[in-house]
Parts: C-alpha cells; structure tokens; sequence
C-alpha cells in the first residue's frame, strides 16, 4: 500500500486546506468584529479585536477554535442557499 491510499478523503471537508487565517478573515469581512462577537463570545472578538490576538487565542483554544470553523460551515452554507434561492415571482415590483 502506498502512503496516499492510508490517508483519508477530504474531497467533503470545506476546510480542508484553508487556514485558520483565511476562515477568520473571511467571517470578519461577513460579519464584521461585532457581529462576530456575538455568534461567538470571546473577549478577543469584544475588545481591541486583531487578526493577530484573536488567531493567538484560536490556537491555544481549541473549543473556539472548533466555534469558528463551525461558524465558517454556517456560513458557507447560508451564502449558498441564498444564491439558490430563486425570485418569488409573486413579489410585487419595488
């Protein structure tokens, strides 16, 4: 058996091969710091917010660490079904 055939499929994993840099910046640019702060409490989110102290604080906490992926999946998925969703065609024009 080769190495590759040991290792498990990604191919389902929306994560698989994003940092956790990119999928925080990504919630930040779509909820903004407060917006953020409250889907997931952390001080690190609430006062003097940064890229850098809340990545600090992600990868010595891996409960917040696992909110924020989770948060990421939400996400991805709302943005997708809201792109899905077609017009009500019922819907008066504004």
């Amino acid at each position: 058996m080769s190495e590759t055939e040991n290792i498990p499929s990604q191919a389902n994993n929306p994560l698989h091969g994003l940092t956790l840099e990119f999928i925080l910046t990504e919630l930040v640019e779509h909820y903004g710091w407060d917006g953020l702060n409250e889907q997931i409490p952390l001080k690190c989110f609430a006062h003097e917010p940064s890229i850098k102290s809340s990545l600090k604080l992600l990868r010595k906490t891996p409960w917040a660490r696992e909110k924020v992926e989770s948060l990421y999946g939400f996400m991805l998925r709302e943005i997708r079904r809201a792109e899905r969703k077609p017009e009500n065609p019922y819907r008066l024009p504004e």
